[in-house]
C-alpha cells in the first residue's frame, strides 16, 4: 500500500496517478473499485471524468483529496497542489452566515482576523456574491449556495480543484451560468481541475480532456482531447459532436455490463 506524496513546485504535473487500485472490504466480500488507474493532470488543465454509476469516479476524487487511502499504486501531487474538494451538495453550515461559512477554512489555518475578513471579501467578489455576506444559506438560491461552496473551497488557496458533480442538482440555466463562472475562475487562477460528471455534454463544454472509466472495476478505457476554442456554448454543434462520440462509447460500455 502506498500513500499520496508531493513533489517540488516545478513539477510538470499537478496530479499524477500511477497504477492506482482501491479495494473495499476483505476476502470473499472484497469489492475492487479501481484497478490500475494511471492519469497525469497537467498544471492548468481541466480534466473531466465520466462513466456509469459505480465506476469509481468519486472514489478517485476522494483518494486524490486524501480522504481515503489507495490499496495499491501511488498518487503524487505537486508541492503547491493542496487539493480542495467540492461536492454535489454545498454542505454549508445553516446557522452560519455566508461570510462565516467561507471563513471556516481560514480559521482552521489560524489566519489573523483582519486577514480572514479581507480574504473572505475577496473570495465573495470572485464568485459575484459580494453583497450577500450577511445572508444565511436558506436565503440563497441553489446556484448561489454552490457559489458559496466554491468560495469556501478556494479559501484553501488550492492549486488543484476536485469537483464531484457540483452542478448536478441545478436547473439547466443556472448550470450554464455556473459553467461560465467556473471557466472564468479556472482561467484567472490557473487551476488544475479534476471534474466528475454524469453529463457528457457538460464534460464536452468544460474539459480540455475527457476520461471515460469502465464499469466496476474502474479502469481508463478512453481519453479524448477537446480541441474546441473557448468560450464554448453547451448547445453548440462542436460540443454536441464530442458529446455524441463519448456517449456512444459510454453506451457500449454500459451495454457490455448489462446495466
Amino acid at each position: 500500500m502506498t500513500s499520496t506524496t508531493t513533489t517540488p513546485q516545478s513539477a510538470t504535473t499537478a496530479v499524477a496517478l500511477s497504477g492506482v487500485t482501491k479495494v473495499y472490504g476483505r476476502g470473499a466480500s472484497a469489492v475492487l473499485a479501481l484497478d490500475g488507474v494511471s492519469l497525469d493532470v497537467a498544471p492548468g488543465e481541466f480534466v473531466c471524468l465520466v462513466g456509469a454509476s459505480g465506476c469509481g469516479k468519486s472514489t478517485l476524487l476522494n483518494l486524490v483529496a486524501g480522504l481515503d487511502r489507495v490499496s495499491g499504486g501511488q498518487i503524487t501531487l505537486a508541492g503547491d497542489a493542496n487539493p480542495g474538494l467540492m461536492f454535489q451538495e454545498p454542505a454549508l453550515f445553516p446557522w452560519l452566515t455566508v461570510d462565516a461559512n467561507v471563513e471556516v477554512p481560514l480559521k482552521l489555518r489560524r489566519l489573523p482576523r483582519a486577514q480572514r475578513r479581507e480574504r473572505v471579501a475577496e473570495l465573495l467578489r470572485t464568485v459575484h456574491l459580494a453583497d450577500f455576506g450577511r445572508k444565511r444559506p436558506h436565503e440563497l438560491s441553489g446556484g448561489m449556495r454552490q457559489r458559496v461552496a466554491l468560495a469556501r473551497t478556494l479559501a484553501l488557496d488550492t492549486r488543484v480543484l476536485l469537483m464531484d458533480e457540483p452542478f448536478g442538482a441545478l436547473d439547466a440555466m443556472t448550470r450554464d451560468i455556473l459553467h461560465d463562472e467556473l471557466e472564468r475562475i479556472w482561467s484567472e487562477r490557473q487551476l488544475s481541475v479534476l471534474f466528475v460528471t454524469h453529463n457528457v455534454r457538460e464534460a464536452a463544454r468544460l474539459a480540455d480532456r475527457i476520461i471515460l472509466l469502465s464499469s466496476r472495476p474502474g479502469r481508463i478505457i478512453y481519453s479524448t482531447e477537446v480541441n474546441i476554442p473557448r468560450p464554448r456554448r453547451i448547445d453548440s454543434p462542436e460540443v454536441a459532436a464530442i458529446a455524441a462520440e463519448v456517449t456512444e462509447r459510454l453506451r457500449t460500455e454500459v451495454g457490455r455490463h448489462g446495466q
